[in-house]
């Protein structure tokens, strides 16, 4: 049996759950965070979260906590539980042995080809299931994944530090540092619980920096494994202008390189090299077939450190689905460079529209995080 009947305990329940997925925050990629608790005679009995790919999911956890008190018990998760073996068995087989009496669950599996898979095995078992409570907040743990299920396409957020003209540098390039330590270590969160960094050449030209997590600038706490997930580095350098002496090349962590044609420099093993697509109308890598690709790799989040350009060209093409932006109490001068390269739009309407979704002090930085949305319906792209 399904219902859709939600009481506040329900709610209450839920909501401990969505905390305990929020333990896999950094470490799940390409898997989804989920956590689950297990209530008895309304005490919790059992409580876990997935923390990383190949390990036991949150069900698991939870019902190795409750162990034989899961008899007669409701499990809330935040994510319809599996129903196929992958590389760990399917967590609805779990409930069902375990002999629970009903399971809650936030959200259905965003994949089509496996959505209400779960649910149906649960209910064939004759357990009682009840769908969508607090549902857009078990959204809120897995855009990236719900993106990539339902699109192929991971999510996209773009970062931009700015001054408060707007500005990402002064005229002569010097923009280090336009933003306090507090956003820097903000950033560095941002960067742990994506699944890949993206950039241009000329970001890496500019700075040489490395763009993985600092764990020791992000200050973790309670963080889940011994080390530190880093991001894929994605690197556009379609005019071949890097040389393979970079310190990102050279620092054992994975890059993928984006040229036009074959590159003639000899890269280390870490850095896996692909030829373009081409856009004929800007001469430029393909930014759609880009992130298509990046979809087919598994990667859920790409959080976007780039210069005007790049950022500018994924705002116009309407592939970002978030901006955050640090605005420093700083003012550079007309002459500076602008956060954006956009085109020269001639109507309003033709420009990107954004909804301010949280807005925040870092220190003595503002945070501003903006979701991309249509200009006719308002609503979010991607």
């Amino acid at each position: 049996m399904s219902t859709s009947c939600v009481s506040s305990t329900d709610e209450y329940w839920m909501a401990l759950a969505i905390r305990q997925a929020k333990q896999g925050l950094f470490t799940t990629s390409p898997n989804p965070r989920v956590g689950c608790v297990i209530v008895k005679d309304n005490q919790l009995i059992g409580a876990g979260a997935h923390l990383q790919a190949g390990t036991p999911h949150a069900e698991v956890h939870a019902l190795r906590h409750a162990a034989d008190n899961a008899r007669g018990a409701t499990a809330y998760v935040t994510l319809e539980p599996c129903s196929h073996t992958g590389r760990t068995p399917p967590c609805a087989e779990a409930l069902v042995k375990a002999n629970v009496a009903r399971v809650v669950v936030a959200m259905t599996d965003p994949n089509p080809l496996v959505s209400g898979r779960g649910i149906k095995r649960l209910q064939d078992a004759g357990i009682s299931v009840t769908q969508g409570v607090l549902t857009s907040q078990a959204e809120a743990l897995n855009p990236g994944f719900i993106k990539r299920m339902t699109t192929g396409r991971p999510w996209i957020r773009a970062k931009l530090a700015c001054s408060l003209d707007g500005k990402i540098a002064l005229s002569n390039g010097a923009s280090q540092w336009i933003t306090g330590p507090a956003a820097r270590q903000d950033v560095q969160r941002f960067r742990a619980q994506s699944c890949a960094v993206l950039t241009g050449s000329g970001t890496v030209k500019a700075d040489n920096p490395s763009l993985l997590v600092r764990p020791e600038q992000a200050q973790f706490t309670h963080y889940p494994l011994s080390e530190c997930r880093q991001p894929l580095r994605v690197v556009i350098d379609t005019e071949h202008q890097l040389s393979p002496n970079l310190a990102m090349f050279n620092d054992g962590s994975p890059v993928l390189l984006v040229v036009r044609g074959e590159s003639e420099q000899q890269f280390s093993g870490d850095v896996s090299v692909i030829s373009a697509k081409i856009d004929a109308s800007s001469n430029k890598v393909s930014l759609p077939w880009l992130l298509d690709g990046l979809g087919r790799r598994g990667l859920n989040e790409i959080w976007v450190e780039a210069g005007a350009g790049l950022a500018g060209a994924l705002l116009a093409d309407g592939l970002v689905d978030e901006l955050i932006v640090y605005q420093a109490p700083k003012v550079l001068g007309n002459k500076g460079i602008s956060m954006l390269a956009l085109p020269d739009y001639q109507q309003i309407n033709d420009a990107p529209h954004l909804k301010m979704t949280d807005l925040r002090h870092i220190a003595e930085d503002i945070r501003m995080t903006y979701r991309v949305v249509s200009p006719d319906t308002h609503s979010a792209v991607g």
